[in-house]
C-alpha cells in the first residue's frame, strides 16, 4: 500500500486556469452567437482557416498551416474537423503528390457572415481593452518582451525543484 503525498495537489492552484475559463466563456459567447444566427457546424477556431481559405483559394495544409502560424498538425486535424462537417473538400493539387483544401458551397455563403463577425469581435475586444486599466494586446506584448529575455522553458526550468 502507497502513503498519500501530504503536499497539496498542485493542480488546484493555478495562474492559468482563470484565463482558459474566461477565454472558453468568450469562445462559448461566439459558438451562441452561430448557433442563433443558423451558422452550424462552426466552432470559433474553424473561423480563421475558413476566412482564409474564402479569400485565398484552394491551399494545401502544409500552406494553410504557414499562413495561419500553426502546425501541420494542428491544422490537419482541423481540416478533418472542418471536413467532418461538410465545410471542405479536397482536390488533387498541382502535382500528384498535393491535396488542396477547398470551401464547400455551403461554407462560401458563410463567410461573408465569418468575416463580419470577425470584425465586430475586433470591436468587442477594443471595447474591452478601454474598459480596463490595462489592455490585454499590451499584457501580451509585455509577456513577449520577458520572454524574449528568458524562455518559459528556461523559467520552467529554473523553477522545477528535482
Amino acid at each position: 500500500m502507497t502513503t498519500p503525498d501530504p503536499t497539496p495537489d498542485p493542480t488546484e492552484v493555478s495562474r492559468w486556469r482563470p484565463l482558459r475559463v474566461l477565454l472558453a466563456a468568450m469562445d462559448d459567447d461566439i459558438a451562441k452567437l452561430y448557433a442563433e444566427r443558423g451558422i452550424d457546424g462552426v466552432r470559433p477556431r474553424y473561423v480563421m482557416p475558413l476566412i482564409r481559405l474564402g479569400r485565398a483559394g484552394a491551399m494545401t495544409i502544409r500552406q494553410l498551416a504557414a499562413s495561419l502560424d500553426v502546425t501541420h498538425s494542428a491544422m490537419s486535424q482541423t481540416v478533418t474537423a472542418l471536413r467532418r462537417e461538410g465545410l471542405v473538400t479536397s482536390r488533387p493539387g498541382s502535382d500528384a503528390r498535393t491535396r488542396e483544401v477547398v470551401l464547400t458551397e455551403r461554407a462560401r455563403e458563410m463567410v461573408p457572415f465569418l468575416e463580419a463577425e470577425w470584425r465586430a469581435t475586433e470591436r468587442a475586444v477594443a471595447e474591452l481593452e478601454e474598459e480596463i486599466p490595462y489592455a490585454m494586446s499590451q499584457v501580451v506584448r509585455d509577456l513577449e518582451a520577458a520572454l524574449a529575455k528568458r524562455s518559459f522553458h528556461d523559467r520552467i526550468v529554473r523553477n522545477l525543484k528535482p
